[in-house]
């Protein structure tokens, strides 16, 4: 078995990870060619080849050299391997892959995962962060393998056999210059065999170890990218417990709404604006959408009773193993679960910019409010995503929305909130706008003329009773509405 290894190694900074590198792959029981693609010369050991030169002008553009090189050789090799100078791929890893491709149809392709290693022995896994999620739809068994997808298809390094490699190059979608899709230059490069050549990435959840690949830096680790060994082990058993049919892959969320330009956090940060904005008499609070539960596990640690309805039961798993009270994540299941109990305080962060029918979703779960009891909500405000304000507020995405999986996307905004609890029976007691970065700058020069648009989130406090009565003049911007709404006097939070 012949084996064709690309490394992408940009300048000196990580030179003693290649060296690991080169001393492994030297030391497999394989012919082992390794191309080692830079911008610089570099020595290497006897046999390593170093191409240098870069793609485009961009220096982040190093990583797709290797491609052109594949399609060369595709007929000399039959296993191809590219990685970034810092991830230590082992004969384990490439003897797992073997043995599970075997399984595999052609459009579906054995993938890795990031791992690295903290103090202690501790671990912590980058890819887990933000939106990114376990699909619980894609649990499959091929052979004596579970597998399942991981919407992060970044982990640094792909496998590719010559089969693999024939169909990625026949698509059009591999060799192409150096781009931008869902990630950035230096991700996509080692994406697109995943992304747009018509493979799907599949890791092999039954025999997870040996897919998983040390980042030797450690870089992230006590980073808010990544988590613990605990957390991660608790959603690979939720995925063997989906394909053995114990517990149904139900998602509270529709398939697309992480395709939104603001999608639902699974892995979101402990949300000290929420926190805030519990009520001081409040005992008992129902998290509708809650991700891994960092939010949801400081209120119960604050001495709050705190229910979750989970997004799914992959990330229910990891709420779970915070000591949470979870119910499965189906809003009928979840209500059949908490039958006839109350709650002071019900907690959608979020997520009603996702859902088809926001008011429906807040009404679903008011039957669970007990008396004076209060909806704290928060969403993203959609308002500020014009161009010329992007750059103000130093944001260096496009200031369009893009493809959004719902409609309520594209007017999440004040007005839009307070229409949708509305129509649910609520009115607002408090609501503000969140400010961070340069938009806490720009609030004080514009002296709140312009706050509406530079709230990067709106949070509020809704309590059942009369609807909220909108200005009837009719305006073309439902922020606008909001603003001439007669409304309680709004709360100030903190400036975060």
């Amino acid at each position: 078995m012949k084996i064709l290894v690309a490394i992408a190694s940009y300048g000196t900074r990580n030179d003693r990870y290649l060296a690991r590198l080169l001393q492994e792959y030297r030391g497999m029981p394989f012919a082992v060619d390794i191309i080692v693609f830079s911008n610089i010369s570099k020595e290497v050991p006897p046999g390593v080849k170093v191409l240098v030169g870069l793609p485009s002008k961009d220096p982040w553009s190093l990583p797709f050299a290797h491609q052109p090189v594949f399609e060369e050789k595709i007929k000399e090799h039959d296993i191809f391997i590219y990685s970034e100078d810092d991830m230590l791929l082992s004969e384990r890893n490439i003897r797992s892959f073997l043995k599970v491709q075997e399984a595999l149809p052609d459009n579906e392709i054995a993938g890795f995962l990031r791992y690295e290693i903290g103090q202690g022995g501790s671990r912590n896994y980058p890819e887990m962060h933000a939106d990114f999620h376990w699909d619980p739809d894609s649990v499959r068994q091929r052979g004596e393998f579970t597998l399942a997808h991981f919407t992060n298809e970044h982990s640094a390094c792909y496998v590719a056999g010559r089969k693999q490699l024939e169909r990625a190059i026949e698509s059009g979608g591999f060799v192409v210059n150096p781009h931008r899709e869902r990630y950035d230059l230096l991700c996509t490069a080692a994406t697109d065999i995943y992304t747009q050549c018509g493979m799907r990435k599949l890791v092999c959840v039954s025999h997870v170890d040996d897919f998983l690949v040390h980042h030797l830096p450690n870089k992230y680790v006590g980073t808010r990218f990544g988590i613990g060994e605990s957390a991660f082990r608790a959603q690979i058993d939720a995925l063997i417990k989906l394909q053995d049919g114990t517990q149904p892959p139900v998602s509270l969320l529709p398939p697309l709404a992480q395709d939104d330009p603001y999608p639902k956090h699974y892995f979101e940060q402990e949300d000290v604006e929420i926190s805030g904005l519990i009520p001081p008499g409040a005992r008992s609070l129902l998290s509708v959408g809650c991700g891994w539960g960092a939010t949801e596990a400081a209120l119960a640690k604050s001495g709050l009773q705190v229910a979750a309805i989970p997004l799914d039961p992959v990330i229910g798993a990891c709420a779970q193993a915070m000591g949470l009270e979870c119910t499965p994540p189906g809003c009928d299941a979840a209500l059949q679960q908490l039958k006839g109990r109350k709650f002071d305080a019900l907690l959608i962060s979020n997520l009603l910019h996702l859902v088809e029918d926001p008011a429906g979703l807040i009404s679903v779960f008011l039957s669970l409010l007990s008396e004076n009891g209060s909806v704290i909500v928060r969403i993203p405000n959609v308002a500020r995503r014009s161009p010329v304000l992007s750059k103000m507020q130093g944001e260096k995405r496009d200031g369009a929305i893009g493809n959004s999986a719902t409609a309520n996307a594209f007017r999440s905004s004040k007005g839009a909130l307070l229409s949708w609890c509305e129509a649910a029976g609520l009115r607002a007691r408090s609501i503000a706008g969140i400010y961070r970065g340069r938009s806490k700058r720009w609030q004080r020069i514009t002296f709140g003329l312009v706050d509406r648009w530079l709230a990067s989130d709106i949070v509020a406090v809704f309590i059942a009773g009369p609807s909220v009565r909108l200005h009837s003049r009719k305006t073309s911007s439902p922020v606008a509405d909001a603003h001439a709404s007669s409304l309680p006097a709004q709360q100030v939070l903190p400036r975060v």
